[in-house]
């Protein structure tokens, strides 16, 4: 991939897109497809093929999806497995067609076992059970990852795949149905300048997650894109995970809450533990840069200016 290359970004307006794009515009990439959903309909089979036989791109990052937190997870399932499913079926067969030199799909760490042995090894997919409440978005992202291998194994195409940590940054989704620190965000600000006495977080609280800032994964993807072409997905994480009543408890001081947290336990709390082994990428000489404290005061401060000051 060079800065001349026709890069295609699927999902450029989400979390993840938007700061790979950023990325690359800053790299000196300027030769970027972009399209919003409203443009073009990836789920329609027919659409996406009409797309790619009028602009024929060489790269391709694959980070369109529909993505959301247990809520919208356990409320919206056939959503979450038939959009998701549709848009990477769609892309990854039609990319074949087409001749696309290289494509990264972004997969998800809810994909591995509920009780999996951590740190986990990417080859953990598929030895257990997924946790129940984003199972089928779990099975969705799954089947993305083998439609990458079964691709490279049938046809010799050079599709990767990659598998965050647990994602977070600006231009998140900060509503109801959003990720767990996009949700505590707003509820910690609208605390703050509300006067509210408490806050309350789902679960008990102990369940650990790796937090990668968005910034950080967009920079393992380029970097990816570059360095690697194994058939295997590759683990993109830092190195360390949080107890959800420690990111409260930073959330709690970044806002200048005064109040109390409470920990609604009749609400689901997942996955226990969730901490990915990065040996491979790390091996490969790319290492996240961002701390949780730093990266999350980046994004309060990001949300307090363009999404509550509105």
């Amino acid at each position: 991939m060079n800065k001349n290359s026709l890069i295609y970004v699927a999902g450029h307006t989400g979390l993840i897109g938007s700061a790979i794009v950023r990325k690359l515009l800053k790299a000196g990439y300027k030769n970027l497809i972009l399209k919003s959903h409203r443009e073009l309909d990836l789920t329609n089979q027919k659409k996406t093929e009409a797309f790619f036989r009028k602009n024929k791109p060489e790269y391709l990052f694959l980070a369109a999806a529909k993505v959301g937190g247990i809520f919208a997870n356990d409320t919206y399932p056939a959503d979450f497995i038939y959009q998701n499913i549709m848009i990477q079926t769609n892309i990854i067969d039609t990319s074949y067609k087409y001749g696309v030199r290289k494509l990264l799909n972004l997969g998800s760490a809810c994909i591995y076992p509920k009780y999996c042995k951590q740190p986990i090894k990417e080859e953990s997919l598929l030895t257990g059970s997924i946790e129940p409440t984003n199972e089928p978005y779990a099975v969705a992202k799954i089947a993305g990852i083998k439609l990458c291998q079964s691709y490279n194994r049938q046809f010799g195409t050079n599709f990767i795949s990659v598998i965050p940590a647990n994602v977070y940054g600006i231009n998140d989704y900060f509503d109801k149905g959003g990720h767990v620190v996009a949700g505590l965000i707003k509820k910690f600000y609208e605390a703050k300048i509300k006067g509210y006495d408490s806050v309350t977080v789902w679960g008990t609280g102990k369940p650990r997650r790796e937090f990668l800032y968005v910034d950080d994964l967009a920079d393992a993807c380029i970097f990816l894109m570059k360095k690697y072409s194994g058939n295997e997905a590759i683990n993109v994480g830092r190195g360390r995970d949080t107890s959800i009543a420690d990111l409260a408890r930073i959330l709690k001081k970044i806002a200048e809450f005064k109040g109390k947290i409470i920990f609604d336990t009749s609400k689901p709390d997942g996955m226990p533990q969730r901490l990915l082994d990065s040996g491979k990428i790390t091996a490969l000489g790319w290492r996240a840069k961002t701390d949780i404290e730093k990266g999350l005061r980046i994004t309060y401060e990001w949300y307090k200016k363009s999404i509550a000051g509105k």
